[in-house]
């Protein structure tokens, strides 16, 4: 059996009653870092075998721990911090693990994910989780770009000193929206920092950001509107400005904003026609 155990993202206290037992009965546990994982089980005087399960193994590990899973041990998952699979290795043992007919059994606990969205004060009946953004910013802002008409709250991860980038590319992609920091969560230095995109961007500005970071950005809204249309008029004027036709700015913008080519393109002939500003 395959045990998925979720593990603290800080405080050692919201380890489960459950993942407790699971971690003390498992013939192994496969941890994405077994020094950090070490330092978990000590605190709590468990000696189960540790093997280590990390992102650049993970593909030829993999198999090696499904024969043993077929042989009739039992193997608990866990990452360095949180659910598994979250961001975290573990995709392809629980997909190989499933396709072998073995029972993989969810142990849930903590996770940065439910735990920011629980505090952050933005909906959460419907959110986009992205993980961690592209660190080159042109892929990264062309991933924003693609989500800027999503309706629903999004969640990123992001290195500590990503931070500001991000920030500045949310302003110029997004606009001033709502914004949700959680730094640190359950740590000694938590930290949730609430504003608009250019609130939270002068706040940090000068600022050293250490520890773990994670997002909340409120998601599109009606009132985004007037202030997109004019975004999209400026940007069809500069490129219009380098020589390109309706047809070739339609295209351009369409795959930067996520938005029909038509709608660029008539808004362009308006443009032109002088009915739009």
């Amino acid at each position: 059996m395959l045990y998925v155990v979720a593990t603290p993202i800080g405080n050692l206290e919201d380890l489960t009653l459950r993942a407790l037992r699971i971690l003390k009965e498992a013939d192994l546990i496969a941890a994405e870092d077994t020094r950090h994982t070490r330092k978990l089980l000590s605190h709590y005087g468990i000696t189960t075998p540790l093997t280590s399960y990390y992102d650049q193994i993970e593909t030829s590990k993999a198999p090696a721990l499904i024969e043993q899973l077929r042989a009739g041990k039992t193997i608990a998952l866990v990452s360095d911090a949180g659910t598994p699979g979250i961001a975290d290795p573990g995709y392809r043992l629980v997909k190989g693990a499933a396709e072998a007919g073995i029972a993989v059994v969810p142990i849930p606990g903590p996770s940065t994910l439910t735990a920011l969205l629980s505090v952050g004060g933005l909906p959460m009946d419907r959110f986009v989780f992205e993980g961690f953004l592209p660190a080159k910013k042109s892929r990264r802002q062309s991933t924003l770009h693609r989500l800027r008409q999503e309706e629903r709250t999004l969640i990123f991860f992001e290195s500590p000193h990503r931070l500001l980038d991000l920030l500045a590319d949310l302003d110029e992609i997004f606009g001033d929206r709502q914004v949700v920091i959680g730094r640190e969560l359950t740590k000694m230095f938590e930290e949730t920092l609430r504003g608009s995109v250019r609130e939270l961007r002068t706040s940090l500005h000068g600022r050293e950001i250490k520890g773990e970071v994670a997002l909340l950005v409120a998601g599109r809204s009606a009132a985004d509107e007037p202030q997109e249309s004019l975004s999209l008029a400026a940007e069809i004027r500069l490129l219009e400005v380098e020589g390109l036709s309706l047809k070739e700015i339609a295209q351009i913008i369409s795959e930067q904003w996520g938005l029909p080519k038509r709608e660029i393109y008539a808004m362009g002939v308006r443009l032109r026609e002088g009915k739009a500003k």
